[in-house]
């Protein structure tokens, strides 16, 4: 699914979204298609359904998005974590 059919689909709320299909270009990840895993009036059930699903399986690549906003931009950031040798 696009963006601009889930902004059509699910319009003015939250949506968890996993991405299917998305590469990197400039530090940016660019999102091609997608697929609507919930929608939420309260971005904090968003954040909780987020939450669970992350833990159960930390490698799907989920977002959260409000569909008010015309353009989706997801920044790529280095983890910059500190580490503890055992």
């Amino acid at each position: 699914m696009k963006w601009h059919d889930v902004r059509k689909q699910y319009a003015d709320t939250w949506v968890l979204v996993e991405a299917l299909k998305a590469n990197s270009i400039d530090n940016k990840r660019v999102i091609q298609d997608m697929a609507v895993i919930s929608n939420h009036i309260d971005s904090t059930d968003a954040w909780k359904e987020y939450k669970s699903l992350h833990l159960s399986n930390p490698l799907r690549e989920l977002y959260i998005f409000h569909t008010s906003n015309e353009e989706i931009e997801v920044i790529e950031q280095r983890f910059m974590g500190v580490g503890r040798k055992i």
